[in-house]
């Protein structure tokens, strides 16, 4: 199975200028994919990491998933030679001074452990800083293997791999973007690169894919969480930051780790509405401000609503938050639905949105079905 292209796609090839001096990133191709409306499933803080690279002589494999774009330091050089801030492995050759040339198959991978296994939908392979030593092409796979396997057992025969990018051409010094199709649960990826060279970051954008067993044993956890499978749909305003922080695991440990919106100068309020891991009966509500200090929101609502086509019930009243605080709610009783809203009041932020409760029947039975049609 292959990955289809959506249509125009933004497509980088070749080299980019030697770097001449100023703002390294004033000539780095970049694009706006519509794919990055999704959740990085390759984020360090839902838990992924680079478990294995087969080479990474020049720059380290786990500059991959850091979170900020790559740095660059004309002047920064070690013992080894120039220190890249990517992944970037030696330089290939060929088997004797005949035919000094690497083969066509001539390959360098790392394995990627997701931190939140789901449905692939658009992946960024960015070659930032890497201007004559970037890969000539790239690959990606992936695999679904449960529970958490070796790097050993991801690379034995048995292991199923499914090409969500196929070997395609690529450019220095530019985010080189590619829409995936492949409804499948994804759990780890091959990210492969022909023969040679160096990536800057790794950014995997797609739905996340709960076990259904794992909730089920939980019995009551946070329904609206990114790894549990709840999503951010729209916001009012995402000026400073964006909203899928506030459904991020763990507190917030600086501000921008959270969601804030510019400052209203009218008569309205901002809002961010998500979708629920599945149908779910919520019954306590966390709302926290951790870091948002002058600028949290004033006040707080919460409504929930049952089906997209359901009216919009609040079961939090509009409530005065204080700044850098986690406020916690128990509802009078639970409350059934599939959507949440939160509105503050008139502008601000909030770090943290936790919606704890349980699946209904319903809500687990639709949940199970798609993991298995999905291949988990």
């Amino acid at each position: 199975m292959t990955a289809q292209h959506q249509s125009p796609l933004a497509r980088f090839t070749g080299d980019a200028n030697p770097y001449g001096g100023g703002d390294p990133y004033a000539d780095h191709r970049s694009a706006d994919f519509p794919f990055t409306q999704y959740a990085n499933l390759a984020d360090r803080q839902l838990g992924a990491g680079v478990i294995a690279a087969n080479d990474e002589f020049f720059a380290q494999r786990e500059n991959l998933l850091l979170p900020e774009r790559a740095e660059f330091d004309p002047e920064h050089f070690g013992h080894k030679g120039k220190i890249m801030d990517g992944w970037e492995t030696r330089r290939r050759r060929g088997a004797s001074a005949e035919h000094p040339w690497p083969t066509a198959d001539d390959h360098d991978w790392a394995l990627v452990r997701l931190g939140a296994p789901g449905v692939v939908r658009g992946i960024v392979i960015d070659t930032a800083h890497f201007r004559g030593n970037y890969p000539q092409a790239v690959s990606v796979e992936g695999a679904s293997v449960p529970g958490s396997p070796s790097p050993e057992e991801l690379l034995a025969d048995d292991v199923k791999w499914t090409t969500l990018v196929p070997r395609t051409a690529v450019g220095g010094h530019a985010a080189n973007g590619f829409a995936v199709d492949v409804e499948q649960r994804i759990t780890h990826l091959r990210v492969n690169q022909h023969p040679d060279g160096g990536i800057a970051r790794l950014r995997v954008y797609g739905e996340v894919v709960p076990d259904p067993q794992w909730l089920s044993v939980l019995g009551t956890f946070d329904v609206v969480a990114l790894e549990n499978g709840g999503q951010v749909e729209d916001a009012s305003n995402l000026f400073y930051s964006p909203a899928t922080n506030t459904i991020q695991p763990g507190r917030s440990r600086k501000m921008d780790d959270g969601w804030e919106t510019r400052r209203r100068r009218d008569q309205g309020h901002d809002w961010i509405r998500y979708q629920l891991v599945a149908r779910s009966e919520i019954r306590a509500v966390e709302i926290d401000t951790a870091y948002l200090k002058g600028n949290s929101a004033g006040w707080a609502s919460v409504s929930v609503r049952d089906g997209v086509d359901g009216e919009w019930v609040e079961v939090l009243p509009r409530t005065r938050l204080q700044p850098d605080t986690n406020h916690r709610f128990v509802l009078t009783g639970p409350s059934v639905g599939t959507h949440a809203r939160v509105d503050i009041f008139p502008d601000g932020g909030i770090s943290r949105l936790r919606l704890f409760g349980s699946l209904t029947e319903e809500g687990a039975a639709r949940l199970a079905a798609r993991h298995q049609e999905l291949g988990g």
